[in-house]
């Protein structure tokens, strides 16, 4: 039987602390707070999933709201798993940033498993003086069971509004059938991508991508790029063979991201693990 699942967060400030204002979520959904230290200014939140995985016409429906002067995090518990499909699912991400508000959102990676069919949208959007952090790691399918590239269809729309207008959209088709996912220009023998978007109207663009640069170039088996956006930020995209090693990696890079100081690379440096 087909799942409809839905989950809304809100949250609000209070006493200089990031809280939960409002909460909603139906099965399978979860929202654990983590946040060790209750004193702490920013708030994180795990998002926890009964469900083994996404299966035929299923759909879901998620809602974050992060007021003015909030900062929220959320983390996912495990994998995402897409399971063999004929109509497809279906998720949806709504993402709405007051001023000087700040999010993060690095999943664990996205497990496309053979005949899986998945049409996934993001839409967020920003006000004055946000910072965003957003990430997505998408995996061949089960690499160890010899499924490589047999899923079906992806197809990853995220859009990122400043102010009401459109200023990034990420538009990514994934067609086996249709292309040859090994081919020039496409994964070129790799297995696994990572994609990270960070938007800070305060940092210096220039100084983190050399940053992430220097961070990334030495790394066997890696194959990235990372270039400016057309607001002040950045994106970087990762090709790779192992999903838990991109994933790391990419929070690694969130973490030096989230403690970006204008003209200060050599204090971002000191973060990387």
């Amino acid at each position: 039987m087909p799942l409809t699942a839905s989950l809304h967060i809100a949250t609000a400030l209070r006493q200089g602390r990031t809280i939960v204002s409002r909460s909603f979520c139906t099965q399978p959904f979860k929202i654990v707070n983590t946040t060790e230290d209750k004193l702490r200014a920013d708030l994180q939140l795990m998002l926890m999933n009964a469900s083994p995985g996404i299966l035929d016409n299923d759909g879901y429906d998620l809602a974050i709201d992060v007021a003015e002067g909030c900062m929220l995090t959320v983390e996912t518990q495990s994998y995402q798993r897409v399971f063999q499909m004929k109509q497809g699912a279906v998720q949806k991400f709504v993402v709405r940033l007051k001023t000087a508000s700040t999010f993060a959102f690095l999943p664990h990676p996205l497990v496309l498993h053979k005949g899986a069919v998945l049409r996934s949208q993001a839409a967020i959007y920003l006000e004055k003086g946000c910072r965003l952090l957003w990430g997505e790691v998408i995996s061949c399918g089960r690499k160890l069971n010899g499924e490589i590239f047999q899923f079906s269809l992806y197809h990853g729309l995220t859009e990122i509004f400043l102010n009401e207008r459109l200023v990034v959209k990420e538009n990514l088709v994934l067609q086996p059938g249709e292309t040859n996912l090994h081919a020039i220009g496409q994964w070129e023998g790799f297995t696994h991508q990572s994609t990270l978007l960070f938007i800070d109207e305060q940092v210096n663009v220039q100084a983190t991508i050399d940053l992430v640069v220097q961070t990334l170039d030495n790394l066997a088996g890696i194959r990235f790029g990372v270039s400016a956006l057309p607001v002040n930020g950045i994106i970087v995209r990762m090709l790779g063979y192992k999903a838990e090693e991109l994933f790391t990696l990419q929070r690694q890079l969130g973490s030096v991201l989230q403690t970006a100081l204008v003209g200060s690379p050599k204090k971002l440096e000191s973060h990387v693990a």
